[in-house]
């Protein structure tokens, strides 16, 4: 991409060179952790064979191929997505998928020109939290549906009601303090947290019918050190983390300290961790 496509040039730089690499050299980890909200996610969606889907933010694939199953032969998936080497992963995965429906594509979302009065649907399993502007970013997706299409995504909820994160962030806090201070909405995992911002947004941009359900979906985690790992590596743990630039021996510290705190909820070789998701729904207007 050139940079005058790039409306997010901070996280075109994260997700290329920092999150996305580690998101795949994680090997299908966080994939695996958030397969009840793909479940979930599909039913809302009501995607039916033969449809046309935009998902946004398509990462490596987990999500694009079941979708790419409903549709069908003669349906299509285009998978959109800024990073490159999330990229790679989703291209590995669908060559194993077999199939034929699906094109990816490596795009700022927020300033592409999709084909317009196209989709039946657009969807994004926790792709879309990361826009410099989330207004223009839906502004732009809402020509590319056809009228009466529909928008269906999930987003996290609230940092105190995703324990998954939670666990960790709080070792990490103990040993780090605060993060500094940073503008509200920040682009993030956290961003849409708060139901009524999401509903500002997707009313501004000219979404209409939106309804926000929570849910509560298991996060099926692995073992307390392969956790700890995680968390050290994606999500608001690793973020702050990253920013406070700690030494090696208090890193040591702080991912001996997350096994500990995730052994409380360990079950044999499968961890159940809890989570809150917000899952939304809107149209655009005929």
């Amino acid at each position: 991409m050139t940079e005058s496509s790039i409306a997010n040039t901070a996280q075109y730089e994260y997700w290329n060179n920092v999150a996305g690499p580690r998101w795949v050299g994680l090997g299908g980890f966080v994939e695996r952790r958030v397969r009840a909200v793909n479940h979930l996610l599909l039913a809302r969606s009501a995607v039916m064979p033969r449809e046309s889907v935009l998902e946004i933010g398509c990462g490596t694939g987990a999500a694009t191929v079941p979708f790419a199953e409903v549709v069908g032969q003669r349906g299509r998936v285009v998978g959109v997505d800024i990073s490159e080497p999330m990229l790679a992963g989703a291209r590995q995965r669908l060559a194993a998928s077999g199939l034929g429906n699906i094109s990816l594509l490596e795009a700022d979302a927020q300033v592409y020109r999709f084909e317009p009065n196209h989709f039946d649907l657009i969807t994004s399993r926790f792709g879309i939290m990361f826009f410099a502007d989330p207004v223009a970013a839906f502004s732009n997706l809402l020509p590319a549906a056809r009228p009466g299409g529909r928008l269906c995504f999930a987003c996290w909820g609230p940092l105190e009601e995703n324990g998954h994160w939670l666990i960790p962030y709080e070792v990490a806090l103990r040993h780090l303090g605060p993060p500094p201070p940073t503008p509200p909405r920040m682009p993030g995992p956290l961003a849409f947290s708060d139901q009524d911002y999401v509903r500002s947004i997707l009313d501004t941009a000219g979404f209409a019918d939106v309804v926000i359900d929570r849910e509560t979906p298991v996060i099926f985690g692995s073992t307390p050190e392969e956790e700890a790992e995680y968390a050290c590596a994606m999500g608001p743990p690793a973020r702050l983390i990253d920013e406070k630039k700690p030494s090696e021996a208090v890193r040591q510290t702080i991912r001996r300290e997350m096994v500990e705190a995730f052994a409380a909820y360990a079950q044999g070789k499968e961890m159940r961790l809890p989570s809150t998701v917000f899952l939304v729904t809107a149209r655009r207007p005929h």
